[in-house]
């Protein structure tokens, strides 16, 4: 990284509190000066338009971004496309040549003598937008080009585009690397416990068991001599909770384990923060958690996110499960850790994914659950297995937290320095005059702002879609 960056020799009060200082020699004015604002208007809708390209198609911008394709272009020119509602409000992407754009989007054309490349910096920093509304963000357009904002001369938008695009390619490439030694520790975690809770492996000697037997599955193949093969409904008892954040003054205060509990933690403990609600005594008494219970999601907007396991810990009196999930309450013959890990081995979760139903949200039945098949070994092996795995993917886990940790400092210095350069804090011309030349970079899977893309189309998977709104400022 370039660490011998120094200010600008002169500067001038702003006026503004927040920003400080500006060099001297920029101009400070409203942004509109530098941004010419066009509404969509009357845009086609998102679900219009074909979601791959199509021959004789054109790109088209969603509130998502570069995500669809439309017979006409309504535009031409290099621009701005601003995402103006939804969960991505205030994200901006380039467009050039001809393209269209579909409801929920707001274009900004640069002026003369503006870079439209030095502006998608500015536009892209988190809060630069001014933003309204709760349940369905979005941007007042209109206010925030009325906020004055510093403009240096073009020469110099152009020096800190070299730079910045310099920079941002080089923190890409530690992003991508650190991602993909993420999904390789991953697929290993995976593949150690399906080996694990298969019998691929006695974890007590770290060899094959001395003798195998088929076991009428053809996903799970032979399987250790003397285990067992069960469903689901003959180990555990099934509890399918229906209680969700409502509150009766009758009903006692709750505290409940839902989704985001399960999907997240994947061990949960009574103090943890959960949701507060209320609930019938019949209700606490039917879904408190115990500890060695083994919840799973039921259903989701997206397919592999069904039956993502979690173990309870610990628990308390005012802790019970929440709505989309079930529980698994182990009987006699199974070990919840073992369970637990049982159901994160991909081929054993994929019986689930199956059999998940729906189009735009998938749900489990009672029956998809009770039917799966597992493999059971003896009690004592259970706990073998169980503590080898903890032990294993716990070291898996601190790497790849640490991974993730380098790649969200990373991006906060990607962050800071933008902030920094557009605003004048530091002086890049000289830093930029001297950058050896490269030829453009192909990206896998580009998206503006060095996100995770499959955590980033997830994450859009999970909200609402396709809502045309016309309440944002234009």
């Amino acid at each position: 990284m370039i660490t011998n960056l120094k200010p600008y020799t002169a500067y001038k009060d702003s006026g503004v509190e927040w920003l400080g200082k500006v060099p001297a020699h920029w101009e400070f004015a409203p942004a509109k000066r530098a941004l010419i604002s066009e509404s969509s208007g009357s845009a086609a809708i998102k679900n219009t338009a074909a979601n791959e390209p199509v021959a004789g198609y054109v790109p088209a911008f969603s509130a998502s971004g570069q995500d669809v394709w439309l017979p006409e272009p309504t535009h031409n020119g290099e621009a701005l496309v601003l995402s103006a509602v939804g969960a991505r409000c205030g994200k901006t992407f380039r467009a050039q040549g001809a393209w269209a754009v579909v409801a929920n989007t707001h274009i900004l054309w640069p002026r003369k003598a503006q870079s439209r490349d030095y502006w998608w910096y500015v536009t892209n920093q988190d809060g630069w937008w001014i933003r309204a509304g709760a349940a369905q963000p979005f941007v007042q357009v209109r206010a925030t080009l009325d906020r004055p904002w510093p403009l240096p001369p073009l020469p110099e938008q152009t020096a800190i585009v070299r730079f910045l695009d310099y920079m941002d390619r080089r923190i890409r490439r530690a992003i991508r690397a650190k991602q993909k030694l993420i999904k390789l520790l991953e697929e290993y975690k995976q593949a150690l416990i399906h080996q694990a809770v298969t019998g691929q492996i006695d974890v007590r000697t770290g060899k094959p068991y001395p003798a195998y037997k088929d076991s009428g599955v053809e996903w799970l193949g032979q399987v250790p001599a003397h285990w067992e093969v069960r469903r689901m409904c003959t180990v555990v008892r099934i509890l399918v909770s229906n209680v969700d954040k409502h509150s009766r003054e009758e009903e006692k205060p709750v505290r409940l384990c839902n989704y985001i509990d399960v999907y997240k933690r994947g061990k949960i403990r009574a103090d943890m923060n959960f949701m507060e609600a209320t609930a019938s005594d019949e209700e606490i008494e039917k879904f408190r958690l115990q500890p060695g219970d083994v919840l799973i999601t039921k259903d989701s907007e997206i397919w592999n996110d069904i039956a993502v396991p979690a173990l309870v810990e610990t628990s308390a009196p005012d802790l019970i499960s929440g709505y989309h999930m079930a529980l698994l309450r182990p009987k006699q013959v199974i070990k919840g850790p073992f369970l637990f890990r049982t159901l994160q081995s991909p081929r054993v979760a994929y019986q689930f994914h199956v059999k998940a139903n729906g189009v735009t949200r998938f749900g489990l039945s009672h029956n998809a659950i009770k039917s799966a098949l597992l493999p059971l070994p003896p009690l004592l092996e259970q706990t073998a297995i169980a503590e080898y795995l903890d032990a294993q993917t716990a070291k898996l886990d601190a790497a790849i937290a640490a991974a993730r940790r380098e790649i969200e400092l990373l991006r906060e210095y990607r962050e800071r320095l933008i902030a920094d350069v557009v605003t004048g804090k530091l002086d890049v011309r000289e830093a930029a005059a001297q950058l050896p030349e490269e030829p453009p970079e192909e990206e896998a899977a580009e998206d503006e702002g060095i996100e995770d893309v499959q955590t980033a189309v997830e994450d859009e998977q999970r909200e609402t879609h396709d809502e045309r709104s016309d309440d944002y400022e234009p």
